[in-house]
Parts: structure tokens; C-alpha cells; sequence
């Protein structure tokens, strides 16, 4: 076992180690901090949980301890693949550097936090700058940060940066610092696109390797539970019914799906258990809500997709549950890694079905070993069986769809109400259109009635009624206006009273006109009783 003052660290650095309570070093500790102050590149490979953090952390803060930082240029860099594990890694940065004689600034650079709040952070300068890859090129491209000045670089957890798709945009970082920097690369496995990044980025870096990559800690106690049925709701029963009979103090439990997260999350609440789900959808806060309360011990059971798998220092998780065995073999090695840290015992189970036989197979292999077998009797799990409400069948998207055959349907009978046959709700009475209105004579002094179909006046709605009645006033106005004399101008001709004579003339037959369709008991369809002005003006000779 090595001590930590062993390894070259400075006074201010022990103490600080020692204030946090720890007094031995790890395997990668021990192997990587003493390479990492001489300036050397490491390209380090140890289980998850073995403290890889403090392997980076602690050499960093010694060799930031002189200089200082300026505005936009910081001086080391940490780039981690998700929030939580940087929030995390600028929790240690902060717990270690606390005791230095010249204080280091950092900044946090994370997605779902304002811009503005690290803006300013990175305008009075920062020693260290920890971020997921996202957030800083989106800080590089609106012309907040230059890279230029960094002397260290820190990768963690590289090989959730492939996982994640991250790779183009860690290329991208390597090559906006500068060529001649110290690299400090860390992952659990080391598959063919990490080597080769390492190859072609790091420069003659010394291979520190703990353990086997993909290796699980010995002091992780794995079991597995095979159903007979893949359903969901057996999955559910067996899941709590472990949960019962284990007697566990906290645990994780692990999803393939984020949808699938929340169900379980809801399934575990609704028989009783202290249950939180966390998720890549969650806003920033909640997420980190959830997680403060599951360290503190106000949380008893945290269901997570793998976003919370790697890194997450939480050092006294008694259980983890995988409800659904993984896709990729290796995260099985960093979900079960959130237990047994620190040389703590912990218990490891996880769910086989029959529609996991493929995964299960890659599982063993990587492993190299067969987890114990957990029975658990009492229950028929073939005969449990997950029967959805009918509104949840076929998901939203056929949701949808019915309700759009529903409104067709409905939009069916309505119309058919409407028919000829005289079923259903009455047909509402159709506005007649009036007939063509014959020629008028030359010389006649009234226009030619129209013929029109006849309505009943008491069919109509009240809608109706009064749209008739407006269009019947705005009638009567033009009439009225039409018929009324005009005040002669100073420079009218002399022809002025013909013509007012004219004006009141055709006024007349209008007035006449209307008087008679009133009394005849004709009224016009669709412009109420009264007869529309441009219906009663006279036709000249020869027009229809």
C-alpha cells in the first residue's frame, strides 16, 4: 500500500488529501501521480470506481501552483463526457485545491446553465476549465474562449466519449491547443478507436494499466435473475420483489431506455418505494436535485439510463439493479462499478429475460466469470402479463389515428343527419338562389319580379335573422341614401334641377317597388323582407 506522502505531492496538497478523510492511495493513483508531475504524457486504464479523479486532479493543482491565468486562455483543460461527471470532477478540483497559497480559479462549462453566468467567468480568466465537449466549442465559436494557452489536457472516461459520439469533437479539441501540451488520457477499456486516437494525439505517453480493461472490482458480489417471460410487468414484479428481499440501504437501477426510466420510476412509487428517475431529458436542475438528494441519503432508490453509469462518485451504494441487461457488454462494467468503491463491499443484479439472450452471451464473455443465480419462487412469472389501458395501445401515434377515425366517424353521421330521408337532427333551411331574372321590358316603370322559392320566415335561426336584418339596414341606408336630394353646388350647370328630378323619380319606383313586395308577401330569400337596391334599378333597352 502506498502512502500518499509518498508521491511528491506538496504540504498543502497532503493536507487537503488528508482533511478529506483519505490517507492511502490507490493502484492508479499510486502508478500515475508520480508520472504526471514530471510532465509526461499518461494514458491510463483502470476499473471505474478506482479513483481516477484524484490520479489527474492532484498532480494538475501541483503544477498549476505557480503562474497565473488570463482572461479567455485557461491553462488546463478537463473535458468529460457528461454534467454530472464534470460537476463532479470541479467538486474535487475545488476540495484539493482549497489549501493553496494562491487560490485557483475555475469554471464549470456545462449544458443547461445559462452562457451568460460562465461568460464572465471566463472574462476574469481561469486557471482550470472543466467542460463537456458540447458546451465548449459552442463557448470557442462564439469567440468566448481561446485555447491557446493550455498546457494540460485531461481526458476521463474516453471511452464513453465513443459510446457517445463525442470523437469528432474531441479530435476537433486536440487540435484547436496547442502541439506541444501534457495529455493526461483516461478510460475503463480500450477499444480499437480509442487506441487510435491515442496513437495519433499523445506523444510517447508511459501505459499505466491497473487491471484487465473491463475487468469488475472483486469486491462487487454479481447475481443474476432469469425469468421465463420477457414481458414488462414480470420484470417490474421481479425487480421489486429483490428490492424486498435484499433489504438494501440505496441502490441504482439501470435502464436501457429513457422512456423505460420513467416507467419503472412510476411502477416503483406506486407500490410504495422512494423512487427518482434520472435521465438525459431531465433539465440540469432536476437532475441535479435528484442526485444531491441520493447522496445525502433523502433518496432511496435512483432509476437511471447510463448517463448516470460512469463516474458518478457516490461512494456508499449498497445494490445495483440492471432491470434490462445492456446493449454494449461494457457498460455492464461501469453500471455495477457504482457499488464496491473504496474497498466497500457491494451487490450486483440484474434481470435476464429470454430477449436478452445475445446480450447476456457478450456479458459472460467479457467478464470471465458466471454471476451466482438468484431464484425467486413463490410467483408464476409466465403467467403475469402486461395489459395496457386501451388509450396507451399502439402509442401515441395511434392515439392519434383514432381520434381522427373517431371525428371521421362522427363527421359520418352528421352529414347522414343531414340527408334527404329525414332522420336525425332537421336540416337547417338552405338559402334558395334566386332564379334569373328575365328580361325587362323598355319602357316599363318597375322591374320585373323575380320569381324565388319560398321559405318560411319562422325557420330561421336567431343567427340568421339578425345577419339578414343588418344586411337589410345597410340596404335601406343605400336606398335612402340613393333617394335623398343633393345640395347643388355654386358651380353646378343649369342642368341641375333635371336631374334632381330624375333622382327622386327613380327613388319613388324604388320606394314603390319595396311597398308592394312587402304587401304581396314575396320576400326575398336571403335578403330578409326587404328588396336589395340593385335588384330594383331599371334596365336599359335591349338588356337582361
Amino acid at each position: 500500500m502506498t502512502e500518499f506522502s509518498e508521491l511528491g505531492l506538496s504540504p498543502e496538497i497532503l493536507q487537503a488529501v488528508f482533511n478529506t478523510g483519505y490517507t492511502t492511495a490507490t493502484p492508479i493513483q499510486a502508478e500515475a501521480i508520480p508520472v504526471a508531475l514530471t510532465g509526461k504524457d499518461v494514458l491510463g486504464i483502470a476499473q471505474t470506481g478506482t479513483g481516477k479523479t484524484a490520479a489527474f486532479t492532484l498532480p494538475m493543482i501541483e503544477r498549476l501552483a505557480s503562474g497565473r491565468s488570463r482572461a479567455r486562455m485557461p491553462r488546463a483543460l478537463v473535458i468529460a463526457p457528461t454534467r454530472e461527471l464534470a460537476d463532479q470532477v470541479s467538486a474535487s478540483f475545488e476540495r484539493y485545491s482549497a489549501g493553496q497559497a494562491r487560490k485557483l480559479s475555475w469554471a464549470l462549462l456545462i449544458g443547461g446553465v445559462s452562457f451568460s453566468d460562465q461568460e464572465l467567468k471566463l472574462d476574469r480568466g481561469v486557471d482550470v476549465l472543466i467542460a463537456t465537449p458540447g458546451r465548449l466549442l459552442d463557448h470557442f465559436e462564439r469567440g468566448k474562449l481561446l485555447l491557446t494557452g493550455v498546457q494540460i489536457l485531461v481526458v476521463d472516461e474516453a471511452d464513453r466519449m465513443l459510446d457517445m459520439g463525442f470523437i469528432p469533437d474531441i479530435e476537433r479539441i486536440f487540435k484547436l491547443t496547442p502541439p506541444k501540451k501534457q495529455i493526461l488520457f483516461f478510460s475503463a477499456t480500450m477499444p480499437p478507436e480509442i487506441t487510435r486516437l491515442t496513437k495519433q494525439f499523445l506523444n510517447d505517453p508511459v501505459r499505466i494499466e491497473v487491471a484487465k480493461p473491463a475487468t469488475t472490482a472483486e469486491t462487487i458480489a454479481q447475481h443474476i435473475v432469469r425469468l421465463p417471460t420477457s414481458d414488462p410487468k414480470a420484470k417490474r414484479t421481479a425487480l421489486r420483489m429483490l428490492i424486498e428481499n435484499e433489504g438494501i440501504k440505496n441502490g441504482i437501477v439501470f435502464c436501457n431506455r429513457k422512456s423505460e426510466v420513467d416507467i419503472v420510476a412510476k411502477s416503483l412509487r406506486t407500490h410504495g418505494l422512494d423512487a427518482a428517475a434520472i435521465h438525459g431529458d431531465l433539465d440540469q436542475q432536476t437532475r441535479m436535485r435528484t442526485l444531491d438528494a441520493f447522496r445525502n441519503g433523502d433518496l432511496k432508490l435512483l432509476c437511471a439510463s447510463d448517463v448516470a453509469a460512469r463516474g458518478l462518485d457516490i461512494p456508499d451504494v449498497s445494490h445495483v439493479f440492471n432491470y434490462d441487461v445492456p446493449h454494449h457488454a461494457e457498460d455492464y462494467v461501469h453500471r455495477i462499478g457504482r457499488t464496491g468503491r473504496a474497498g466497500k463491499f457491494g451487490r450486483a443484479l440484474m434481470i435476464v429475460t429470454p430477449a436478452d439472450a445475445k446480450n447476456i452471451d457478450k456479458v459472460l464473455k467479457l467478464i470471465g466469470k458466471e454471476p451466482e443465480e438468484v431464484v425467486l419462487e413463490g410467483v408464476d412469472f409466465s403467467a403475469i402479463k402486461d395489459t395496457p389501458r386501451d388509450d396507451r395501445k399502439g402509442g401515441r401515434g395511434a392515439a392519434r389515428g383514432r381520434d381522427r377515425d373517431r371525428d371521421r366517424d362522427r363527421d359520418r353521421d352528421r352529414d347522414r343527419g343531414r340527408g334527404r330521408d329525414g332522420e336525425g337532427r332537421p336540416p337547417r333551411r338552405e338559402r334558395a338562389e334566386p332564379q334569373a331574372i328575365e328580361g325587362h321590358q323598355a319602357n316599363s316603370a318597375e322591374p320585373t319580379q323575380p320569381e324565388v322559392a319560398q321559405a318560411s320566415p319562422e325557420a330561421d335561426t336567431g343567427r340568421e335573422t339578425q345577419s339578414r336584418r343588418s344586411r337589410s339596414a345597410r340596404s335601406d341606408g343605400r336606398t335612402s341614401a340613393d333617394a335623398a336630394p343633393r345640395t347643388p353646388r355654386t358651380t353646378e350647370p343649369t342642368d341641375a334641377p333635371a336631374r334632381k328630378s330624375r333622382q327622386e323619380s327613380s327613388g319613388n319606383r324604388r320606394d314603390s317597388s319595396q311597398d308592394e313586395d312587402r304587401q304581396g308577401g314575396k320576400p326575398i330569400v336571403g335578403f330578409g323582407s326587404d328588396l336589395p337596391a340593385f335588384l330594383t334599378r331599371p334596365t336599359g333597352s335591349g338588356q337582361k
